[in-house]
C-alpha cells in the first residue's frame, strides 16, 4: 500500500496540524467542570462526573488517522481516554436510542449514530501523543471519532444526550453532512440524497 492509499478522497497530509475551531477557547475550571450523561438513559436518570471522578475512570490508547473536512489529515495520532464502550457500561442507554448529541462549552454541539459513538476506536480524549490536551485541541475532554470526519470529533466535551430520534447538531444545521464519512466524501447536506461511492 503506498502511503497515499490511506488518505481519504481529496485529503493531504498538512506540515504540523492546523487548529481549527469556531469561537473562543474556553477556560477550564476543574473544580466545577463535571461531564453529564443524559436523555434516552437505561435508568431514566442522567449521570454525573466531576473532573476527579472522569480522570479515575478506566483508560484506553487508541492510534488512528485524523480527517479534517477542509480537506488535511493528520497520520497516526495517539490519543488516550474513556473508550465510548467503558462509558455506556456505566451509563447505559434505553434500549431505543439510536444517536447521541454531543455538547460542548457555549452550546456547540454534534450528533452522532450510536453505531458511530460505539465504534471501537471511538473515546473521549484526555491526551494527545502521551501529553495532555492543550486548550486549542479541547482541553480538558474531547471526543474523538477517527473513521469520521473532524468536526464530529468535538472539543471541549460537556455533555452526552442520548437520542431515540437524530438531531442535527452545530455544523450539520449550518450545511455540513449529517453523516461525515470521509471515505465517501460525505462533506455536505447536499449529498446525503446520492448513494455513497
Amino acid at each position: 500500500m503506498g502511503p497515499d492509499d490511506r488518505l481519504p478522497p481529496g485529503q493531504y497530509v498538512p506540515r504540523g496540524w492546523p487548529v481549527l475551531h469556531y469561537g473562543p477557547v474556553p477556560k477550564f475550571r476543574p473544580a466545577s467542570w463535571d461531564l453529564r450523561v443524559y436523555g434516552a438513559t437505561e435508568a431514566g436518570r442522567e449521570y454525573r462526573w466531576t473532573w476527579p471522578q472522569l480522570q479515575a475512570m478506566p483508560r484506553g490508547r487508541v492510534s488512528a488517522d485524523f480527517h479534517c473536512v477542509t480537506k488535511f489529515t493528520v497520520p497516526d495520532v495517539e490519543w488516550e481516554g474513556i473508550l465510548t464502550a467503558t462509558l455506556v457500561r456505566l451509563a447505559p442507554p434505553a434500549d431505543d436510542a439510536t444517536h447521541v448529541m454531543v455538547w460542548a462549552e457555549y452550546g456547540y454541539s454534534a450528533n452522532l449514530r450510536m453505531i458511530d459513538f460505539l465504534e471501537e476506536k471511538t473515546l473521549l480524549a484526555t491526551h494527545q501523543g502521551g501529553e495532555p490536551l492543550t486548550p486549542d485541541h479541547g482541553a480538558p475532554l474531547r471526543m474523538v471519532v477517527p473513521h469520521l470526519y473532524g468536526w464530529k470529533s468535538v472539543k471541549w466535551v460537556r455533555a452526552i444526550e442520548y437520542l431515540t430520534v437524530d438531531r442535527r447538531g452545530f455544523w450539520e444545521e449550518r450545511g455540513y453532512h449529517n453523516i461525515a464519512d470521509p471515505w465517501h466524501e460525505q462533506r455536505y447536506s447536499y449529498q446525503e440524497d446520492e448513494p455513497p461511492a
